[in-house]
């Protein structure tokens, strides 16, 4: 048998995605294979589709199939894994992985990996909770503040920065975060107690806004070390591209990995909870058919995308 995927053959521009008709896979022991009908678009697999990941991808023949996130239903179960055929289901994938990502119309994941879809979401709406809920959780538990703490959030308006501050709002920290003028409403829609506007020269307009600095920041917009300046000595900064410094004033660095997160079920059904409690908003900016999944990286890449582009299957 046989499945559709959208897949890089060449590593490229959007250009180099096409749909790819592959060999169906079938899950393993501990594994399930779920029926994709929504995959979400992240900046992960404009990466895979770029060539960042090559070296990871070293011992695969191509075509590579990106894809970090998934929602569907169950249509195959693996030995010892606790799923029925049917269950409606949202997972991460590690498109790294030997089974590849989630552009396809079956994907292979550990059982671990999958929870339910929350109550009264759709699949598309679904999919876009795994992998940015993931990190943001991650974020805030490595920064581990405490109730009543502060946290700074860059790039607040974006799908990680979002759930960060829904998420530090619901552990009980104070959230200063950045917006354009655009934006403001949103991200004070989403929970943030002061918003300041984002560009040039926001650790400054954070230092402005609170004075002793902020406790943790996590940064979405990837501006590493200039946010420093805005973190009280001996505070933290969580960034989601790996970079280790140099820090200053005892502040320490923690990167956000989501990988690691992977097989971290638990956490992942916390969030569907909290999806269900109204906690955390699913945001849907636009559909596309598998066969539009090169514009939807364009749109993506252009920038300004509020909410997650998703692709159906």
């Amino acid at each position: 048998m046989r499945m559709k995927a959208v897949a890089v053959a060449v590593f490229g521009g959007p250009e180099a995605l096409g749909v790819v008709d592959l060999p169906e896979p079938h899950a393993g022991p501990g594994e399930v294979r779920i029926r994709v009908h929504a995959a979400t678009v992240n900046p992960t697999d404009i990466g895979l589709r770029a060539g960042m990941y090559r070296a990871r991808l070293a011992d695969r023949k191509p075509p590579y199939v990106p894809g970090m996130d998934a929602a569907g239903q169950i249509d195959e179960v693996g030995r010892g894994a606790d799923w029925q055929v049917g269950d409606r289901v949202l997972a991460i994938v590690l498109p790294t992985g030997p089974h590849g990502g989630a552009y396809a119309e079956q994907v292979v994941v550990p059982a671990d990996s999958v929870v339910q879809v929350p109550t009264g979401a759709d699949f598309v709406a679904a999919s876009t909770l795994p992998m940015n809920g993931l990190a943001a959780r991650q974020a805030l538990d490595k920064l581990a503040l405490q109730p009543g703490r502060t946290l700074g959030v860059l790039g607040a308006a974006g799908a990680f920065g979002g759930y960060v501050v829904q998420l530090a709002k619901a552990d009980g920290l104070r959230v200063i975060a950045d917006a354009s003028e655009a934006d403001e409403d949103l991200v004070r829609q989403l929970g943030a107690d002061i918003v300041v506007r984002r560009g040039e020269g926001i650790a400054q307009r954070i230092r402005d806004a609170v004075p002793e600095g902020v406790d943790g920041l996590a940064d979405g917009t990837l501006i590493d070390g200039d946010a420093l300046p805005a973190i009280r000595d001996g505070g933290g900064l969580a960034v989601v591209r790996g970079w280790e410094g140099p820090s200053e004033r005892g502040i320490t660095i923690h990167s956000v990995r989501v990988s690691d997160y992977a097989h971290h079920q638990a956490a992942l059904d916390r969030l569907r909870e909290q999806v269900e409690a109204g906690v955390l908003t699913l945001r849907v900016a636009r559909t596309f058919s598998s066969d539009q999944a090169a514009a939807a990286h364009r749109q993506f890449e252009a920038g300004g995308t509020r909410g997650r582009l998703v692709i159906e299957f």
